[in-house]
């Protein structure tokens, strides 16, 4: 296993004890592991499994099948662009081409500041203002790809 900072041992480790009397807790540490580090590199998987006894295989296989888990860190700012049939029909995929263009990486991938994170979302129930964009949370509805650059360029100045 890779040496985690022992800050990190002890936070994820008080994670863990948080669900030791949880019949089924995999899914509620990773939720917070995820949350206070924002991702979950397989040396913390080791540890989890360390410390409750759940095979890595397990959680591995869980951190990989759901979407809202990553191994690897994201960005300050993760650009989530709906592909579901509503937001596909109505251009999505130009838009996400368009993020993917103007931020020069592909989905799931980060920029080399750490700045932005570009991800594919199948569905976030917003079909009724499709094509529809979540970053942090914050849906831009029926985006168009000529306002990309603006959106970003709003993320960029928050930084400045």
């Amino acid at each position: 296993m890779a040496k985690l900072q022992p800050g990190a041992v002890k936070q994820i480790t008080e994670i863990c004890n948080r669900y030791k009397n949880e019949p089924t807790p995999t899914m509620m540490i990773l939720e917070d592991i995820q949350n206070e580090f924002g991702y979950i590199p397989l040396e913390v998987q080791e540890l989890v499994s360390e410390l409750t006894g759940i095979p890595v295989s397990e959680i591995y296989g869980v951190v990989t099948f759901y979407s809202f888990f990553s191994m690897t860190p994201k960005g300050k700012y993760v650009i989530g662009v709906c592909l579901g049939t509503a937001c596909y029909v109505k251009g999505s995929q130009l838009v996400l081409d368009k993020f993917s263009e103007i931020l020069g990486i592909k989905p799931g991938e980060t920029t080399a500041d750490g700045l932005f994170t570009l991800d594919v979302l199948r569905c976030i129930g917003a079909c009724a203002i499709a094509p529809a964009v979540s970053i942090n949370g914050k849906v831009y509805p029926q985006l168009k790809v000529d306002n990309v650059k603006n959106v970003i360029e709003e993320y960029v100045a928050k930084e400045a």
